[in-house]
């Protein structure tokens, strides 16, 4: 059995600037998850941790930690080394929701970014310090950011881009709560991620059918730049007889 991967790789060349991903069923019969990167491949478990382990029995080490926590009670404290070791835990579960975002599974990416921000929340909680809580916390509102792009994309599945447009809102509402309770609310006006979903919230709201009453007052907009003022009064009446249905 040759262990050299040059064959697999020259099927499956790397496109610089691309995000490769793949689907493939594992020699168990399960399927797998293939991330193509500049020099070789990642292949991930669909469900789990993603690199099919199970520390200490458990489905991953925040599963671990968290029952250790409960049957210590108050005083339980994460130790550094603990904080390292679930952040790269983390770090697995982000190439896979990144993985399943190019994919388009977004149902996978709203449940990898939870377990995540889920992460987050518990080291915040039993970290011993400030600075080590913000070592893994920093990351939130990038995490809240796909999580609110994925929930979305699933609202725009189901052609309703009104609640899409009410998630992404609800995604920047919680990255900007974020920012402002860690003491980072400087930070609001040039955020990465508050600037994505804004930048993305414009474009969905330009494609959002107008309901009637909203192109009716758009015509009597027209109507008054056009200074055809008897149209506009009358656009104007038509829309004081629809405000009592709204």
């Amino acid at each position: 059995m040759s262990f050299d991967l040059s064959e697999l790789l020259r099927d499956w060349p790397y496109e610089p600037g691309q995000l490769q991903v793949r689907k493939i069923e594992g020699a168990d019969g399960r399927p797998k998850i293939q991330l193509r990167l500049d020099m070789g491949v990642l292949q991930m478990e669909v469900t789990g941790r993603p690199d099919g382990q199970t520390p200490e029995d458990c489905e991953s080490l925040l599963d671990f930690h968290q029952q250790r926590a409960k049957i210590v009670g108050t005083s339980f404290q994460l130790t550094p080394d603990e904080i390292g070791d679930l952040q790269a835990e983390g770090i697995q579960y982000y190439h896979r929701y990144l993985a399943f975002f190019q994919m388009g599974d977004w149902q996978s990416v709203v449940r990898d970014t939870k377990r995540n921000l889920d992460m987050f929340t518990f080291v915040a909680k039993h970290a011993p310090n400030e600075e080590l809580s913000w070592s893994v916390q920093q990351f939130r509102p990038y995490v809240l950011m796909m999580n609110a792009r994925a929930k979305a994309h699933l609202a725009l599945d189901k052609d309703d881009m009104e609640s899409a447009i009410a998630l992404v809102e609800k995604g920047i509402a919680s990255i900007e709560r974020f920012l402002r309770d860690s003491g980072h609310d400087e930070d609001e006006s040039d955020n990465a991620e508050v600037i994505s979903l804004r930048e993305w919230l414009k474009e969905l709201r330009e494609k959002k059918p107008l309901s009637p009453l909203e192109k009716l007052r758009r015509e009597m907009e027209q109507a008054v730049n056009a200074e055809q003022y008897e149209r506009a009064a009358k656009l104007r009446d038509e829309i004081k007889a629809m405000k009592p249905a709204e």
